[in-house]
């Protein structure tokens, strides 16, 4: 058997900006759906007046190793995309725009490209003291593709399509590390770490 070394990318770290901030109070099935607000307030059980807020969370379809609804860490207090990453989506799905509403989105930010494959455990700090820590990628699911449906009935090859045309550019979930504030149009920084590529 071959012996691959792991490979180390050393660490880095980037600017963004905040170019949008939206908050999802509602509960139901498509209740996602975010609303723009100026600034999120977090602490470390997430987005204070969030629908995800919380230390724990039920397990769903991307947790195949668990019963479904079994309690669990919530890894997933915030979720976050990009300006570029929208856009390559409405390109590939041929419509004008990707609202980040309708992904249920909290953070838009811009300036830092394949913003989606941020690797985990990179840290986004943000002046008003917030620390958000990136735990996975956000796959593209098909609630999100029913909510992009719904705000554009003109084009019903949207559901069917977005999956495949979201993948790897969905944006990213994330936890608060240190509580704050996050404001629009504010410059972030994002602290990549040491990755080890275990091939």
């Amino acid at each position: 058997m071959t012996i691959v070394s792991p490979r180390v990318v050393p660490a880095a770290k980037f600017g963004g900006t905040v170019v949008r901030l939206l908050n999802a109070t509602g509960k139901g099935r498509l209740a996602f759906r975010s609303h723009a607000v100026e600034s999120l307030h977090v602490d470390f059980e997430g987005i204070i007046g969030n629908r995800h807020r919380g230390w724990t969370r039920g397990a769903d379809a991307r947790v195949p190793y668990l019963p479904r609804d079994t309690v669990m860490r919530n890894s997933r207090q915030l979720s976050l995309v990009s300006v570029e990453d929208c856009a390559e989506i409405a390109r590939r799905l041929e419509i004008g725009a990707v609202e980040p509403a309708a992904l249920g989105a909290n953070v838009v930010a811009s300036g830092i490209a394949h913003f989606s494959f941020l690797p985990r455990a990179t840290r986004l700090l943000f002046p008003g003291g917030a620390i958000l820590s990136i735990e996975d990628q956000n796959a593209p699911c098909s609630l999100a593709a029913e909510a992009l449906q719904l705000a554009n009935p003109d084009k019903p090859h949207i559901k069917p399509a977005f999956v495949k045309a979201a993948t790897g550019l969905r944006g990213l979930v994330a936890t608060v590390e240190h509580p704050g504030q996050i404001t629009n149009g504010s410059a972030f920084t994002a602290r990549l770490p040491q990755q080890w590529i275990y091939e």
